[in-house]
């Protein structure tokens, strides 16, 4: 990322998580309205999955040379942490992170119309007979399983050129365990952006699930932050200041 300003890091980090929103979480009401009244079926979550491990695939290369491609609020937080991105960076990723989100989440509107809100948005909620205590649970392992792949596939001594296939195909793969809970969001961005637009738009919110999504995945990426940190052993103390990763692409 030598030479390359903030603002299009910036611009980098809105882009890659408004193409993971628009994509991923879009795939869920395209699939129940094509699908009608006909029942969800395992079939359909595979879609969905290779739709958001896709999508995943393709921004990390796209961006990842520009800004790293973190595209998940809690993957900068790990980085951060691990110090391989600065502290004073975080806020303005995070931000630009949520902006992403709601921009792909009116994408989503524009693209597949009122029918999209009236099937949910695509936003991540407690599946039948799910409590807090079990989203808590799923939301975190998915979450720490992504963070940990994430941090662990672009350390210097990892194979090169993989990352952004390692990283697509374990977001493929946790989705399939963690949706029937949760609907696998593990993503703090993927989380608000379509609760935001859905209430601008006069949709149904559980706003009160909401923490529990959100302390679930950031905590994952704490912990997969000190547990990478502890696989490693590498040279930066846990919470140091570093320049920025520059990519996801090894």
């Amino acid at each position: 990322m030598d030479g390359l300003r903030t603002p299009q890091r910036l611009a980098a980090e809105v882009l890659g998580t408004a193409i993971l929103v628009f994509i991923g979480v879009g795939s869920v009401p395209a699939t129940l309205i094509v699908n009608g009244d006909a029942p969800f079926t395992m079939a359909d979550l595979g879609m969905i999955s290779l739709a958001f491990g896709t999508v995943v695939v393709a921004t990390v290369y796209a961006f990842g040379h520009v800004s790293g491609n973190h595209i998940n609020p809690a993957v900068t937080l790990a980085l951060a942490l691990s110090g391989q991105f600065p502290w004073r960076q975080v806020p303005a990723y995070l931000a630009a992170q949520l902006v992403g989100a709601v921009i792909g989440s009116l994408a989503i509107l524009g693209t597949l119309g009122d029918r999209a809100s009236e099937v949910g948005l695509g936003i991540a909620a407690y599946g039948t007979d799910v409590g807090a205590g079990q989203a808590f649970i799923a939301e975190f392992v998915g979450t720490f399983i992504l963070v940990l792949t994430v941090l662990l596939v672009i350390h210097r001594a990892a194979a090169p050129g993989f990352a952004g296939v390692a990283i697509g195909l374990v977001v493929f793969a946790a989705i399939i365990p963690v949706a029937p809970a949760t609907g696998a969001s593990i993503n703090p961005a993927r989380t608000l952006g379509p609760m935001l637009v859905q209430q601008l738009w006069g949709g149904e919110v559980q706003w009160g699930q909401a923490p529990v999504y959100l302390a679930a995945e950031f905590l994952a990426g704490v912990a997969a932050a000190a547990t990478a940190y502890a696989l490693t052993r590498t040279s930066h103390r846990l919470g140091a200041t570093a320049e920025p990763v520059e990519s996801t692409v090894r």
